[in-house]
């Protein structure tokens, strides 16, 4: 019998998962892996929110945050996939994929033998994923975005947009990141990006805090993957956010 998606995610595994509702689950009961960070991360549990998300809420807000000269949610999916160099019959994982707008896209890309896993810890989100269909090549998996349950060196691609900032251990979870990804891969964030000047900055910084979410300083999140070995890091600013890419140079078990 042929293997389906979500048998190969299972099989990148470090602890079996239970299937529900078309998606891998490894949370269980709990409403989210991890301590809610604010209002907009419990926003995400909602039922209503995974019904305008893709459509609405996501292009109205980053739109807001990324100024007129950022790129549309679309343009996003395009850079991401652009940026992560994918090839047909590689594996790469959407971490926080919501609806999974960019996993249904790295799934056409990488085509038969290749993988997209949309990983999130809201049930709503990936109840609507599922439901939104796409490629055969897409699995969905809820799980903690920032302990990731993948084997090390085991997907080609990490892709993280609009998430990071939302996360209670951001360093933890680009720990997490390098350690999943095979030696040569590569790896996209869109998060926030604070400016330097007051009272801008005062502001960005006083807005982080009512939304629970963190403001990363320009130039931050790069020198983050600096620091575990990533090279060939590209930066791009727009409002409030930066997408930040690199490729891993470690090799496996961990070496630089």
């Amino acid at each position: 019998m042929p293997t389906t998606a979500l048998d190969r995610l299972d099989q990148l595994l470090q602890t079996p998962a239970e299937a529900r509702a078309g998606f891998l689950d490894l949370l269980g009961p709990a409403d989210q892996a991890g301590p809610p960070t604010g209002i907009t991360q419990r926003l995400m549990r909602t039922a209503l929110l995974p019904r305008v998300y893709e459509r609405y809420w996501r292009p109205a807000l980053g739109r807001a945050l990324k100024g007129p000269a950022g790129p549309s949610m679309a343009g996003e999916v395009r850079l991401a996939t652009k940026l992560l160099d994918l090839k047909p019959g590689q594996t790469v994982l959407d971490v926080a994929c919501g609806t999974g707008r960019f996993t249904r896209a790295f799934g056409a890309v990488v085509e038969k033998g290749g993988l997209a896993i949309g990983l999130d810890g809201a049930r709503t989100m990936l109840a609507k994923a599922v439901a939104e269909g796409g490629p055969d090549t897409v699995a969905y998996l809820r799980a903690d975005a920032v302990r990731l349950p993948l084997r090390e060196s085991t997907v080609d691609a990490v892709c993280c947009f609009a998430a990071l900032h939302m996360f209670a251990e951001p360093e933890t979870a680009l720990d997490s990141f390098a350690r999943v990804l095979k030696p040569g891969g590569r790896i996209v964030l869109l998060t926030s990006a604070r400016r330097g000047r007051q009272p801008v900055r005062l502001l960005e910084s006083l807005g982080g805090i009512v939304s629970g979410q963190k403001m990363f300083d320009r130039g931050e999140i790069a020198a983050s993957l600096r620091a575990r070995g990533f090279t060939g890091i590209t930066e791009r600013y727009a409002g409030v956010t930066q997408i930040v890419a690199g490729r891993s140079a470690r090799t496996v078990g961990g070496g630089g």
